[in-house]
């Protein structure tokens, strides 16, 4: 039999939290076959990016970390000394991390980036910018040798996750690591980045861990998962059969926690349901880049649109727009008044650790929403109309989990009276359970208060799980708008089928039993 290229047994982490220890890895076991792939998934501090780096030797120095054997391609990682890391770390693996803007410099062209991992290698400055080149061209980035000279924000989402795959690469690593690499990135681009990655592998022979809190991604596109849960590997097996027969009540849990493209969505407004917001024209532009190009939307009151699109689309700047918090030409106006003038608009963000203070309280950050937005409310009535337990209000964001920041941040847009909301992927970067359980919050505020939603997302499921229409921006222009069933089921714009066929492909055949399951 083939020796496995990753080998993990008893793998246990430790962290120092206030002078304590706490268990972020219980006793992990693990293979990867040469060539293979393995799917990590489970919710937000479950240990699956403390396993990476843990194989990367990428832990902060007060973590304790003990392996009866941790191997990566013939190397004993836990033994190797200061010249050896160095050199296992430049050859021997690979990272792609969650966020492709923070692993690049914004300073420098992402060409000259990739080509001092080539330098490092010993190739001449020539030598290492035709690699680049060629590198890029191997990724699918468009025209490379003129791309190579432009910055990171000169680039799309999944353009600059490219370049991060393209340098992650460049030393012909064995095992190649990505944490989350398609979270925030559309359908359409998503597919092409797991499409780009399937084929690279098989092409090359490296291994894979992938890690995500997307299931039917990763069934979809590893041969085995390993699920975990409060860092214990809870279950192990081939893709498909732990999707199609969880054995483990927590990974039942996960696989009912999908959202499906098939699932019925929300029933449709009536036709002639009294009008909220109007926006007529809008186009903005950031120097030369057009960003929107008159744009016409409607929003009903207590009526949930959603609007997806590509990276780059104009789909953030849109909802910007509308909160008031950029400005265009054209008008929008709520409630038959100009935006400006009326009760402000909310937002809540996709990332709450960049939108909450990390030196205000729970309660101090909803006491001063409430007293902004002249709501009628206090902080601990609005902490517990949205699922916050009262025991949060005294503690800093930090001190929180993903999704009960999320609830901090949505509670913060209920403060007031405001008769929309604009959500710009508030659910992206949770995992599963979590996201399934922010979702139901946000149907259960609109239902109970009747406020109107512009939900923003790249995930077509989740579309179908809370809008009653859905808009499709395409190059800041909106080019389909109908019923959620309707656009999903038989979208008539070419763009908007390619985004429903990029959808289903992510699911793939693996995940058919997923589907199955949720819908028994």
């Amino acid at each position: 039999m083939t020796e496995p290229l990753v080998s993990v047994r008893g793998l246990t982490v430790d962290y120092e939290v206030e002078g304590q220890r706490r268990r972020a890895v219980d006793g992990v076991d693990f293979d990867i076959e040469p060539g293979g792939s393995l799917g990590l998934v489970g919710e937000s501090g479950s240990g699956k990016s403390t396993i990476a780096f843990a194989l990367a030797r990428y832990l902060p120095a007060g973590a304790r970390v003990s392996a009866e054997r941790l191997t990566v391609a013939g190397h004993d990682v836990l033994g190797l000394g200061p010249r050896e890391l160095r050199e296992y770390r430049r050859s021997s693996i690979g990272f792609v991390y969650q966020e492709p803007a923070r692993a690049l410099n914004p300073t420098r062209s992402v060409g000259s980036q990739v080509a001092e991992t080539y330098r490092l290698q010993g190739l001449r400055s020539a030598a290492a910018r035709a690699a680049t080149i060629a590198a890029f061209a191997d990724v699918g980035l468009p025209d490379p040798a003129s791309l190579v000279h432009r910055f990171p924000h000169e680039l799309s989402g999944g353009q600059q996750q490219r370049v991060v795959i393209a340098m992650a690469l460049a030393a012909d690593p064995r095992l190649l690591i990505l944490d989350e690499p398609t979270t925030g990135l559309d359908s359409r681009v998503e597919a092409e980045v797991i499409a780009l990655v399937d084929r690279l592998r098989r092409e090359r022979g490296f291994a894979t861990l992938l890690i995500s809190h997307n299931l039917p991604l990763v069934a979809s596109h590893t041969e085995r998962i390993g699920v975990l849960e409060r860092g214990i590997l809870v279950e192990h097996g081939e893709a498909a059969g732990l999707v199609e027969t969880p054995l483990h009540p927590y990974s039942r849990v996960l696989v009912e926690a999908v959202p499906s493209l098939d699932a019925p969505s929300r029933p449709v407004e009536p036709e002639h349901a009294q009008p909220l917001l109007s926006v007529r024209g809008v186009t903005k532009r950031y120097g030369a880049h057009l960003a929107l190009d008159g744009v016409d939307l409607d929003i009903g009151r207590g009526e949930v649109l959603g609007l997806v699109g590509e990276s780059g689309s104009g789909k953030t700047t849109l909802g910007r727009v509308i909160a008031g918090l950029a400005r265009s030409e054209g008008t929008v106006e709520l409630d038959g008044s100009d935006a400006t003038d009326a009760v402000p608009v909310q937002f809540v963000f996709q990332s709450p650790d960049a939108s909450l203070n990390p030196r205000r309280t729970v309660r101090q950050t909803l006491t001063r929403s409430i007293q902004l937005l002249r709501g009628d409310t206090d902080a601990e009535e609005l902490a517990l109309s949205t699922g916050l337990a009262g025991d949060v209000l005294d503690k800093l964001p930090d001190e929180l989990s993903g999704g009960q920041k999320q609830r901090v941040a949505i509670a913060r847009a209920f403060a007031g009276r405001s008769p929309l909301v604009v959500c710009d992927e508030p659910s992206s970067a949770l995992d599963v359970s979590v996201q399934a359980r922010v979702l139901d919050l946000l149907v259960e505020l609109q239902e109970r208060t009747g406020v109107s939603y512009l939900f923003i997302t790249h995930d077509l499921a989740v579309v179908r799980r809370i809008a009653h229409r859905v808009a499709v921006l395409n190059g800041g222009r909106i080019v389909e708008t109908g019923a959620v069933d309707e656009v999903l089921g038989t979208p008539r714009h070419p763009y908007s089928a390619s985004l429903v066929d990029a959808a289903r492909s992510l699911r793939g055949e693996t995940t058919r039993g997923l589907r199955d399951v949720i819908a028994a």
